[in-house]
């Protein structure tokens, strides 16, 4: 009892640190990625902290401290692996986000930096006591995170031939933000789930105008277009264990992203104006104006396929997985845009140096090491194929005293680096080099969402 309430204390003191770390982001944030204004913005990492350490690798992942057979964290791309909740996880994940620019025309670069929560996710079994006898068992889950993001201010001069030369600001911000509920059932060595849920968001994007002329005073232009949008969405999951004479085991797994729709509504508005003293936009004439145009954004469907591969010992886990996505089938109110289909290969590993037999006095063996690289194509179309890769790197540290893994509940810091680049010396465009650094709180407890009982 007295684990319940210092866990519930902990819980609630991490909730108001998410708060304050969720409302400070907006503030420090600096992020300006030119390839967010393509498509639906830059596509925020589908996997947890866990899965992102080993390279992306998630679908046929399984993330279980094999002392005690309880999860460590929630799997937020694959809902089959909900089935195999035996306790109450609580996962948060945070990032703190590096972005360089560097043109492959001039010795230029540009560094922004932007801070954001990358989900927040409760779940929780409910399985029956007639299923567990039958060997099955039913969980669910359900949390916020962020699935794109537009972000972008760009300055782009040219001449215009016969006219003179003119300068255009390009700027764009927004995204998209998904509430989710799944659930996952495991029969035997079997499980499949689904995630539904609501997808929503904005996106605003406007081109300011000027001519540079000493002679000729021209008016400029903005043109500016404001959508809101959102829609329901529906994933599929499925996992399936396989165990071998060596008592080794191996999990495939695969997921379908559904292809939906969202549902907008934007206001366009073509106009001159003129820069006040302020720098602020003053309107001289409307030229164009439509207000709550009804749309429709259709998003792509994806699928992944993987597996892993744990020792006998649990030791080592190493798996891979391979993703597609059909982004040639993606329209903004019936409009294509610079994207294209794309596929991606992820390859981890994870090393956990303790047994049953280990001493909880050897802290450093009941740390997960973690470690594996990604590489594809981007998903944004710019007239040739520009490679997306990077490596990963990462650990899950005990928080609890390590006496308690086998009692009532644990607490777990995963953190991890991201080295990755977007583009490369061969393309005629823009290299964006990322680094990220990851870290966040895994909370188990069985104690959680259970019914008391007094004798």
């Amino acid at each position: 009892m007295h684990l319940a309430n210092s866990t519930t204390k902990l819980f609630k003191k991490t909730s108001l640190y998410i708060f304050v770390l969720f409302s400070s982001s907006f503030a420090i944030a600096q992020e300006n990625s030119p390839y967010s204004r393509y498509g639906m913005g830059d596509l925020v990492p589908s996997q947890n902290l866990v899965s992102r350490s080993m390279g992306g690798v998630s679908v046929g992942f399984l993330d279980i401290f094999p002392i005690g057979k309880s999860l460590n964290s929630l799997n937020i791309s694959n809902p089959a692996t909900l089935g195999q909740l035996k306790n109450t996880v609580f996962d948060i994940g945070v990032e703190l986000d590096r972005r360089t620019l560097k043109s492959n025309k001039s010795p230029d670069k540009f560094t922004a930096n932007n801070l954001v929560v990358s989900y927040l996710q409760l779940g929780f079994p409910i399985t029956t006591k007639k299923m567990q006898k039958k060997g099955n068992a039913l969980g669910v889950s359900f949390g916020l995170k962020p699935v794109t993001k537009v972000n972008y201010k760009i300055v782009s001069t040219e001449r215009l031939t016969n006219i003179d030369s003119v300068t255009t600001l390009f700027e764009g911000i927004g995204g998209i933000n998904q509430a989710n509920i799944s659930a996952g059932l495991k029969i035997k060595d079997f499980s499949f789930g689904f995630t539904t849920g609501y997808n929503f968001g904005n996106k605003e994007t406007n081109s300011k105008r000027e001519f540079i002329n000493d002679t000729i005073n021209y008016a400029s232009s903005n043109s500016d277009v404001r959508t809101n949008f959102g829609g329901l969405f529906i994933n599929l999951g499925t996992q399936y264990e396989i165990k071998l004479k060596n008592k080794s085991t191996i999990r495939i797994g695969a997921t379908a992203n559904l292809q939906h729709n969202l549902k907008g509504k934007r206001d366009k508005l073509d106009e001159t104006f003129i820069f006040g003293s302020d720098g602020s936009v003053i309107s001289i004439d409307t030229v164009f104006y439509k207000k709550d145009e009804s749309g429709v954004i259709k998003m792509p469907s994806s699928y992944t396929a993987g597996f892993t591969y744990m020792d006998k010992n649990n030791h080592w886990i190493v798996g891979a997985d391979i993703n597609y996505s059909s982004w040639s089938n993606y329209r903004f109110f019936g409009a294509t845009d610079a994207v294209k289909n794309s596929t991606k290969l992820h390859v981890g590993a994870q090393y956990f140096p303790a047994s049953d037999k280990t001493p909880i006095s050897k802290y450093w063996r009941f740390v997960k090491y973690r470690a594996g690289f990604y590489y594809g194509n981007d998903y944004v179309n710019l007239g040739t194929t520009r490679p997306d890769y990077g490596i990963t790197l990462g650990t899950a540290t005990p928080l609890t005293s390590l006496r308690k893994y086998n009692s009532n509940g644990f607490i777990m810091l995963n953190s991890g680096i991201e080295i990755g680049q977007r583009g490369s010396k061969q393309n005629q465009s823009l290299r964006e080099s990322i680094f990220r650094v990851n870290f966040g709180i895994s909370i188990s407890d069985f104690t959680w969402f259970q019914k008391r009982k007094y004798f």
